[in-house]
């Protein structure tokens, strides 16, 4: 009796999530009152198990309910869970569980870029919110990367895109977001170029020593 009320809050909310609609996502975390900011960290570590569920619609939807530094504080912290929470999967049930959360493609891919730049990839994946960074987090459980050393990457590396994306969730709303939001992918492209342009360099450098 009690799994089935469980199961269909679960569909209820992976329902609003899919949505993409971030009037959607304030409404429906909205409905449970005082429980609404820990029905938002739950709804946050749940998209990161479900690798295809944008975290970038409750993080909005934070900023609007909560107010923009609250929200980043809500956002950021349950991201951290959700991240956490996949990189233990991952080092416990191995591969196969994992790619029953994502899918062995994207995986596969996400393997190949922690071969190129290791760490840096936690860093890098965690500035655009269309990026799926659930899938990089079973993919750091699945590698050498220690615990700590990934939860500090990861940390660092979604503060910036979860203040600025906070800060324009709790100003804007409608087609003006919208833009806005597009205003920041590109931003986000330019900073993940740079990065990606360092570890590329630094890479090389090592090689040399080596050589």
């Amino acid at each position: 009796m009690f799994a089935e009320p469980v199961q269909i809050a679960l569909n209820k909310a992976i329902m609003i999530l899919s949505m993409v609609d971030v009037d959607a996502a304030k409404g429906y975390i909205l409905s449970f009152g005082i429980w609404a900011p820990i029905v938002s960290f739950l709804l946050m570590t749940l998209q990161s198990l479900f690798a295809p569920l944008p975290a970038f619609i409750i993080t909005f939807a934070n900023a609007g309910l909560f107010g923009w530094v609250n929200g980043a504080i809500l956002s950021w912290s349950s991201a951290m869970a959700g991240a956490a929470l996949c990189y233990a999967i991952a080092r416990i049930y191995g591969r196969n569980v994992v790619e029953k959360f994502t899918t062995r493609t994207a995986l596969k891919a996400v393997d190949e870029f922690f071969e190129k730049y290791g760490k840096w990839a936690v860093l890098v994946a965690r500035l655009l919110p269309f990026v799926s960074f659930d899938i990089v987090s079973y993919a750091a459980g699945l590698t050498a990367m220690g615990f700590w050393e990934f939860f500090w990457a990861t940390g660092l590396g979604q503060l910036p895109a979860t203040i600025i994306y906070s800060y324009v969730g709790g100003i804007l709303t409608g087609s003006a977001k919208t833009m806005v939001t597009g205003l920041l992918v590109l931003f986000a492209l330019t900073i993940i170029i740079y990065v990606t342009k360092q570890a590329w360099q630094a890479r090389g450098k090592a090689a040399e020593v080596k050589d």
